[in-house]
């Protein structure tokens, strides 16, 4: 057994547990906008705006945090970045103005984007050539985070009100002080810091690529962003119970986590491109076929929809590394941050759909955006798969 493999997995362990832990913060608000829509007759507008400015807080500053992190590697932005998000977010509930509940969200938006560039890149750099595998299983844990947010929270707000919210700062302070005494050292990414210089030479070089990919994280984040936002209150309108609609959503979101870890080890075997595309493009009919089928059928289309939908979510991630490999956390800045505070953004436009012309058009429209997605996904750089790679390295 190779000597680095204890430190690889533990590494992997421990920050997929924060990110676990870090996502189900990052699916709060989401699960809040029932409960203040019933509370203060907010519009579907204003609630997005809400979830908007959290997304776009949490994502355009990423980049910024990437470029940062690729100079210099800060260890204790991970648990000082959730430490931060959880705080902000466990006093919403304690708020009654609208703009100061803004605020909150958008401070509560800098905790993850912290996290994110650092952690995944430390993921990547331990992962060998299994960094799809092994960043969707790090990527899994935050989609099972996501998952659990509807079945942990909404049964807490419904039970004790939203001022229960300052309880939920307990798991972001246990999970701080675990990063902080567990993490890996700086030392893990190693390497020489890029000069802004040679950044600048990787983007141009690239420009055209992370451009395509980009534009296809923005429309899926459009989309995913948008449906946890729009479905609660979609299924809060056709008379579903509170914890009818968390069990829903728990369906679509625990099946993307199954999905993306199947995804990685496709994307390794089969290459990224085919996999994005396919799964993209599969997503909207099983989209369409669960709003249009009933009963069993119904929940079985939402987790094939689901699972689909994010398949592709840590392969994008690669495949922006891949394509400036020397600037990983700036990529993944890029394609986890600034691409999905695109779609984030987007998402109040949803929001106004859905006071125009219902709910139903706004989910729709949303269904509809991994097939556009998956259509522009045509256009990616075709490269060999991490298998192939391997058998040549072998060669």
């Amino acid at each position: 057994m190779s000597p680095t493999k204890p430190i690889k997995y533990s590494t992997i362990s421990i920050l997929s547990l924060a990110h676990m832990l870090n996502d189900m913060y990052s699916n709060y608000l989401p699960q809040m906008l029932p409960f203040l829509v019933a509370a203060t007759a907010l519009t579907t507008t204003r609630a997005a705006i809400l979830v908007s400015v959290f997304t776009i807080s949490s994502s355009f500053i990423q980049p910024l945090f990437g470029y940062f992190l690729d100079r210099q590697g800060k260890r204790w932005l991970v648990h000082v970045g959730t430490l931060w998000m959880a705080i902000m977010l466990s006093l919403t509930g304690l708020v009654h103005n609208y703009l100061l509940l803004v605020v909150l969200a958008g401070l509560a938006g800098l905790g993850t984007a912290a996290f994110h560039p650092q952690a995944s890149t430390m993921i990547t750099v331990v992962s060998g050539d299994r960094k799809a595998v092994f960043l969707s299983t790090f990527v899994a844990f935050g989609n099972i985070g996501f998952a659990l947010s509807p079945l942990l929270l909404v049964p807490l707000f419904q039970t004790y009100g939203l001022h229960a919210t300052i309880y939920t700062v307990i798991p972001g302070i246990f999970v701080a002080l675990l990063l902080f005494f567990f993490a890996p050292k700086n030392d893990v990414l190693g390497g020489n810091a890029p000069t802004l210089l040679e950044v600048l030479h990787s983007l141009r070089s690239a420009r055209s690529e992370l451009l395509t990919i980009t534009g296809i994280i923005a429309i899926r984040s459009l989309a995913y962003t948008g449906l946890l936002t729009i479905l609660p209150l979609y299924f809060q309108a056709q008379k579903l119970s509170s914890i009818a609609s968390s069990h829903l959503v728990f369906i679509m979101l625990f099946s993307g986590a199954i999905g993306g870890v199947i995804g990685g080890l496709i994307s390794d075997n089969y290459g990224r491109k085919p996999l994005i595309v396919s799964s993209l493009i599969l997503s909207t009919p099983l989209f369409y076929g669960f709003l249009h089928s009933h009963g069993t059928l119904s929940i079985v289309f939402l987790a094939l929809a689901g699972a689909s939908l994010l398949s592709s979510f840590s392969v994008t991630v690669v495949a922006a590394q891949e394509a400036i490999p020397n600037n990983k956390s700036l990529a993944a800045g890029l394609s986890m941050g600034f691409a999905g505070g695109i779609g984030g953004l987007m998402v109040i436009i949803i929001g106004r759909i859905g006071d125009l012309y219902g709910l139903s058009s706004a989910i729709s429209i949303l269904f509809f955006l991994p097939l556009v997605a998956g259509i522009i996904a045509l256009f990616m750089k075709s490269r060999p798969s991490a298998k192939a790679g391997r058998l040549s390295a072998r060669c």
